[in-house]
């Protein structure tokens, strides 16, 4: 059965990550709707002046303002005292710059939060995911979804948001108060919505695909430029800078190619709505002026219609705006979405936290990577305590095993189990599973820092006489004294400042600072030499007896002294033995066997 959603919509993984700041983005919201009210009580001042004040006519004033009038004095006293205007209205100024003042304060605290949060749920939840996700998604896009998406949702909610709500109440206010001083123009003011309503919805629709396509290109732009600097060691080694940067031009151009058509549609969209808000600007003016030489409209109440219908222009076409971004800002919350809907590793709440250091039992073990198999009813047994080899070509399947066994990934449903002691080790808790699990992967990846640092990166705190034990075993502490810094030595990113023979062992070391009772050596011996790899072999062999070790292999050397040797093709299991015993049978092994003496 498909998993749940856990942000079935876009609104719920808002709310989601506004936890913690809705109150301060609501605040921040109803100063927006005083900003709004306050505009639109300035024009009614200003008719009021003009009318009762300068033209002695009558001036049909709302409430609030006619006790403003009564405590000043009367129409009499301000027609005398026509400062008291001018402080009104600066006091009305004043009054809208702090709720201003205050919105945009507290809706950018509200929006850092949101981003804050947002960030560390992202983080927390893409580390979770299984290995089969993240090998399905580029490094690149994922990066870009977390960064560039997340700025426009930021650049949404902080900017768009507050002003579609501010522009609502400008709207249904203006609206209500164009009525009062007279319908006929407000019909005429009216009746360009449906166009601008209609060819909105038109574009919003146009926009919002070419958002998504944009995106996407983004994505792997910068999936190309993640994985070339990355690997910018093996570019310039094959000579390929002339061919990676004319791949990364000419995708770039067609980025921007992307962008130009985007733009040419934004272009019309924005430029249609001036045109349709300047030919009812026009309107207004002209069918105004007619109402004022016939009496139907005082001076007063034109200069406030006009100021009217210029907040309700503005916000209006300000709206076509707020669609275009809310298309790309739906287009980068569905790409967040996928990530926070992607399933998590999980495990049952009665998961089990036993010793591990007992037999590792593998039964009718198969598993499937897109369709193919890539391991196929395995069983095999590893006593604790035991050295066991594993050796096998190229996709063979035999880190494979490694994997399956510390739950990177899982058996084929009806695929065989895996258990420690006689316990599946699905019912094991993952986080205790991969504690008691030290796995040197077949290419160690190194954090930039110090070697110090990296060796004991299983731990809080950095013990010299441990990392230096460790570096031994791993035949490593000679070779680091040698460095000016020593352990202070900085290995840059992905270790690249380190040979592969060097990286290996920086990664055997890190393993043996966890002190795990089952070790995994995945082919982690295949860039040192062969004196190194038995002096290695032979420092392991000193550890604890209870120590389980699982050394994969291409090198039989590597293997010779091993327990158990269990021989892998195609996935499938074909030899197990000691050494001598392999070394004489017909097979597999003795064919590899005799080719590397």
């Amino acid at each position: 059965m498909k998993p749940k959603n856990k942000y079935p919509t876009r609104a719920s993984l808002l709310l989601g990550f506004l936890k913690g700041s809705k109150l301060i983005f609501f605040i921040s919201i109803c100063f927006a709707a005083a900003v709004a009210a306050l505009d639109l009580f300035m024009p009614k001042i200003i008719a009021f002046t003009v009318d009762s004040i300068l033209l002695g006519s009558s001036y049909d004033s709302p409430a609030i303002l006619d006790k403003l009038i009564a405590f000043a004095g009367g129409i009499a006293y301000i027609k005398e005292h026509i400062y008291l205007i001018a402080i009104l209205i600066c006091a009305v100024a004043l009054l809208r710059m702090l709720a201003s003042y205050l919105f945009k304060f507290l809706n950018s605290v509200s929006e850092e939060r949101l981003v804050c949060r947002a960030r560390d749920t992202l983080y927390a939840h893409i580390i979770r995911l299984p290995m089969s996700w993240h090998n399905l998604n580029r490094t690149g896009d994922i990066i870009q979804r977390c960064t560039s998406d997340l700025d426009t949702l930021r650049n949404f909610l902080a900017e768009q948001v507050t002003n579609l709500v501010r522009t609502v109440i400008l709207i249904v206010l203006a609206i209500i108060f164009m009525l009062r001083v007279n319908v006929t123009l407000t019909l005429v003011a009216l009746a360009l919505l449906p166009i601008i309503v209609g060819y909105s919805l038109y574009f919003h629709v146009k926009i919002g695909a070419s958002f998504e396509h944009v995106d996407e290109m983004e994505g792997r732009l910068s999936a190309m430029v993640q994985e070339n600097l990355t690997g910018v060691r093996v570019v310039r080694a094959f000579g390929r800078e002339a061919y990676e940067r004319e791949h990364f031009c000419n995708y770039n151009e067609k980025y921007m190619n992307t962008w130009i058509g985007l733009m040419k549609l934004l272009s019309s969209f924005w430029a249609t709505g001036d045109f349709v808000g300047g030919f009812q600007a026009l309107l207004i003016v002209a069918i105004g002026a007619v109402l004022c030489v016939k009496g139907s409209l005082s001076a007063g109440e034109y200069i406030e219609f006009i100021s009217y219908n210029a907040m309700l222009t503005w916000p209006v076409r300000a709206l076509g705006r707020v669609v275009a971004d809310m298309s790309k800002a739906g287009i980068s919350i569905d790409r967040i979405m996928y990530i926070m809907n992607s399933p998590e590793e999980s495990d049952a709440e009665d998961a089990l936290t036993p010793a591990m250091n007992k037999d590792i039992v593998f039964e009718h073990v198969s598993f499937k990577y897109e369709e193919s198999d890539v391991i196929s009813d395995v069983s095999f047994t590893i006593k604790a305590g035991e050295t066991v080899g594993i050796l096998g070509g190229t996709g063979s399947g035999k880190s494979t095993l490694m994997h399956l066994l510390d739950r990177l990934y899982e058996p084929d449903e009806g695929g065989g189990r895996i258990t420690i002691g006689g316990i599946d080790i699905r019912n094991i808790d993952r986080a205790w599973l991969r504690k008691n699990i030290g796995i040197v992967l077949q290419e160690p990846y190194l954090f930039s820092g110090t070697i110090a640092e990296n060796i004991a990166i299983t731990r809080d705190e950095v013990n010299m006489d441990e990392v230096r034990a460790a570096a031994k075993i791993a035949a490593l502490d000679e070779t680091v004294s040698k460095f000016n810094k020593g352990y202070e030595t900085y290995v840059g990113e992905r270790g690249v400042t380190l040979s592969g023979g060097q990286k290996q062992r920086t990664a055997i070391a890190q393993m043996i600072m966890k002190d795990a009772p089952i070790m995994i050596f995945d082919d982690s011996l295949s860039a040192v030499d062969s004196q190194t790899d038995a002096m290695i072999r032979s420092e392991l062999a000193s550890l604890s007896s209870e120590t389980t070790k699982i050394i994969i292999s291409h090198r039989i050397s590597t293997l010779i002294h091993a327990d158990r040797v269990y021989v892998m093709d195609h996935g499938k299991l074909v030899q197990q033995g000691t050494h001598d015993e392999l070394s004489v049978s017909d097979g597999l092994y003795r064919k590899i066997y005799e080719l590397q003496q």
